[in-house]
């Protein structure tokens, strides 16, 4: 397949240089939109982790001596880069993911954004001045690099993904190896060669491509690097802790999540239904914060019911700007789904619209799951209980506020959450009861902004947050600095 975006075999990056696989191995990489190849993809294995971390161990100490202001110019130049790219990237993640340009273009301006509130922090890498409880010494706390820095990202959001994490590992002052996710490996080669044509030092970012288990567990397992990040799922991302704990490497962890969102007897219920479609339909569901648990109040659950299920059935399915969401990233994904759905009608649950895949003559070659809205479901059913990363949700009928607060909160994750509601009682109420990492009234159960904390507890992370301020945290470490005078030789 020839295509003017990307070469037809996407390669490493390391060390400033693309590089196949050492291997010399390859896997396709299909559009999920009609089943077609868009190109191949280094295959790589440990020995080019290997390469990747040792190239990026020496590149960072010269980094880590650049002026934190100096840094951040220098990723002001790689986001001024992605800008003049927009419309390129846009047209490589929608041609990777089947999403639409109209949404890639959309996810792209939001990467934007976040690189530049990055850029930003060179200006503002703040530790503190304090005082000491003794006399003639002076106290402060100064930021540090980690040193190299291990990212792993998933493929639902990309250009954004890789934005969340590249930016503020660099402004701290690391160097960085990125596993790119298989199914998206054109978005994080092209960002590869924007941050090249900026002029970044070569092997401050190397790109590994592959999958998880041969490119990225030898990432995790490196004792050199000092830091991992990963988005992912609950299981890999307990392996992750598990394996970076022994070596007492820092982890941070946002994984999955079964988000509820709440529609109370007095919510406008047609903000609610639109959101609702939003929450757990849009980017095909494959969202962390996708709302998949729709908790109703009884007063209100056939209407609410019958509105969203109407309109569910109203969607559009495709690829196209006039499309409403398009298909999941992989069949073995799809598949997934369908089995889910078809173990949950085993047990009795009620399937109100979709669960099945769409085969008709515009969809057929594609990966594409129809909108499944489902009842009569218990809340600790399979169903109810795994993340499924698809446009998935399920319907539960609640007497009041006591019953939703509590039914959200039964659950092993806690990633965010969503309440609507015209009571502003209730409303605060639910944002300081429900244990999510976020909590949002009135909209969807999605919707980060780059200088806001994202995370969750319980099974949905380990506690770091990014973006934000606080992603530094996760990229640095705080030196304590005391400074003692001698009066007598002033």
């Amino acid at each position: 397949m020839k295509t003017s975006l990307f070469p037809t075999e996407i390669p490493n990056w390391i060390d400033g240089q693309q590089r196949p696989a050492i291997s010399c191995e390859w896997f396709d990489k299909l559009n999920p939109a009609d089943g077609r190849l868009v190109c191949r993809v280094a295959r790589s294995l440990t020995k080019d982790v290997h390469q990747a971390v040792q190239a990026a161990k020496r590149a960072q100490p010269s980094w880590a001596d650049t002026p934190p202001v100096q840094r951040g110019l220098l990723l002001h130049k790689i986001v001024l880069g992605m800008e003049a790219r927009q419309r390129e990237i846009a047209q490589t993640v929608a041609l990777e993911t089947g999403k639409s340009y109209r949404d890639a273009y959309a996810e792209t301006s939001g990467a934007i954004a976040l690189g530049l509130f990055y850029a930003g922090e060179g200006q503002r890498l703040y530790g503190r001045t304090t005082t000491s409880g003794i006399c003639d010494r002076f106290a402060m706390t100064i930021r540090q690099p980690i040193g190299v820095a291990g990212l792993i990202v998933p493929a639902n959001t990309p250009i954004a993904n890789l934005a969340w994490k590249i930016f503020p590992a660099l402004i701290c002052g690391n160097a960085v190896v990125l596993k790119a996710a298989e199914d998206t490996p054109a978005t994080a080669w092209i960002v590869g060669h924007i941050t090249h044509e900026a002029g970044l030092p070569a092997a401050l970012l190397n790109i590994i491509q592959g999958y998880g288990e041969e490119a990225g567990a030898p990432l995790v397992e490196h004792p050199d690097v000092g830091v991992i990040s990963f988005t992912g799922s609950t299981a890999v991302g307990r392996d992750i802790q598990r394996v970076a704990g022994e070596r007492l490497a820092k982890v941070s962890l946002e994984l999955g999540g079964k988000n509820p969102f709440v529609v109370c007897d007095d919510a406008d219920l047609e903000n609610a239904a639109k959101w609702a479609l939003l929450s757990a339909f849009s980017n095909a569901g494959q969202r962390c914060a996708s709302g998949s648990r729709i908790i109703v109040f009884d007063v209100v659950y056939d209407q609410f019911r019958d509105m969203v299920v109407s309109r569910a059935k109203h969607l559009k399915i495709g690829s196209t700007d006039d499309d409403d969401l398009g298909p999941v990233i992989n069949e073995a994904q799809l598949n997934r789904m369908l089995s889910a759905v078809e173990g949950a009608r085993q047990k009795g649950a009620s399937i109100l619209t979709g669960g099945y895949r769409l085969t008709d003559l515009t969809h057929r070659d594609g990966f594409y799951m129809a909108p499944t809205m489902i009842e009569n479901v218990g809340p600790h059913d399979d169903i109810s209980t795994t993340e499924l990363f698809g446009p998935i949700a399920c319907l539960y009928r609640v007497k009041d506020f006591a019953e939703a607060l509590a039914l959200a909160n039964d659950s092993l994750y806690g990633l965010t959450a969503c309440i609507h509601t015209r009571n502003l009682h209730r409303a605060i109420q639910f944002t300081q009861k429900v244990q999510a990492g976020v909590a949002i009234v009135n909209a969807g159960t999605y919707g980060s902004e780059p200088h806001m904390p994202f995370g969750g507890l319980k099974q949905s992370g380990n506690g770091s947050r990014e973006p934000g301020t606080e992603a530094l945290d996760v990229y640095s470490h705080l030196k304590d600095v005391y400074i003692n005078i001698n009066p007598h030789e002033v």
